[in-house]
């Protein structure tokens, strides 16, 4: 059976886009009919994985189809692998594939029809295409229904087949749009583990756009937050999960206002969650000894204390909260 590397064409080291930023995004703006949709967006995204959240309407699926070259920016420009999607829409085509979120399938097509259509139209040999077919389709765990009419497909299969049809050629950079969106839990397994491991064979980077943050949690090592169209929070994943940034969530019992008041005058962020709860960040320099003398001051009890991250969910709810915050 085809593996992720095996599918892959290997990068050259004297390649310079190696060393270029996935994506560069260079105060690119969008506007349908006048109205402005993506706006003045600006960063450089260099992770194996690129994580793309916001809620509907925050421009997602524009940012995808800009970069894929399907609509002109209104200004600004941006680059994937330091080529500009205005001036090098075609060399860019080469290096990307594309699963998009709605099916767009051609009738009474077979998956090996379709998928070496997609790899021909990407610029591989016809003879070349039909191999590479075959084993993007084994890859996904189609081979044996590879003949098949799509339309015989499940829902499940249908969704392998565009992945399928979106790494056959070998590109640096693959798009995916809500892969696993209506997938059943094994069939949602499968399809995360394939594109853990794409990831991992460090052949091709992978841009994953969902509303589901348990997809870009266990993919992606970079996010990048929309909101109105705008970027609200970049965040890179794995630096956040070295740094292991800690946040204390006390449960007290006794006047929690008093208490929040003169955590505050230390420097601490904090909010009061309901249920006697507190949650806290602590600055440098505080340590825990200080909110328990702080408790006594105040005639308060802390009857518990644990540790806790900053999930991705935290993120993006601080996100749709607070302002944009450019990368």
């Amino acid at each position: 059976m085809a593996t992720a590397t095996q599918l892959q064409e290997p990068r050259s080291l004297q390649d310079p886009s190696n060393f270029a930023p996935v994506i560069d995004l260079n105060e690119l703006s969008v506007e349908f009919g006048g109205r402005p949709i993506l706006k003045g967006l600006r960063g450089e995204l260099r992770g194996r994985a690129i994580g793309l959240l916001g809620p509907n309407g925050a421009g997602k699926t524009t940012l995808i189809h800009t970069l894929l070259g399907f609509h002109p920016p209104s200004s600004g420009t941006a680059h994937i692998f330091g080529k500009d999607i205005l001036t090098d829409a075609k060399q860019i085509r080469s290096l990307i594939g594309y699963m998009p979120e709605r099916d767009s399938f051609i009738a009474k097509m077979s998956a090996v029809q379709l998928v070496r259509l997609m790899a021909e139209l990407s610029g591989l040999p016809p003879e070349a295409a039909l191999e590479r077919a075959h084993e993007a389709l084994f890859y996904v765990g189609l081979g044996e229904a590879r003949y098949r009419g799509l339309e015989t497909y499940s829902l499940g299969m249908k969704q392998l087949a565009k992945l399928a049809q979106a790494m056959v050629h070998g590109p640096k950079l693959i798009f995916l749009d809500e892969p696993t969106n209506g997938l059943d839990p094994p069939a949602r397994a499968r399809m995360i583990r394939l594109i853990r491991e794409i990831r991992d064979s460090g052949q091709a980077n992978i841009v994953l756009s969902s509303h589901l943050l348990r997809d870009v949690e266990e993919c992606c090592e970079e996010i990048l937050i929309l909101k109105d169209g705008r970027i609200a929070v970049y965040c890179n994943l794995e630096e956040e999960r070295k740094a292991n940034r800690k946040f204390l969530v006390l449960e007290t019992r006794g006047d929690q206002s008093k208490f929040a008041a003169a955590v505050a005058n230390l420097g601490c962020e904090y909010a009061l969650t309901g249920d006697h709860r507190v949650k806290i960040v602590l600055p440098d320099g505080i340590e825990v000894r200080d909110l328990y003398r702080i408790a006594a001051d105040q005639q308060m009890q802390i009857r518990r204390l644990s540790y806790k991250r900053d999930s991705l969910e935290d993120i993006f709810l601080k996100a749709m909260e607070n302002g944009h915050v450019s990368l």
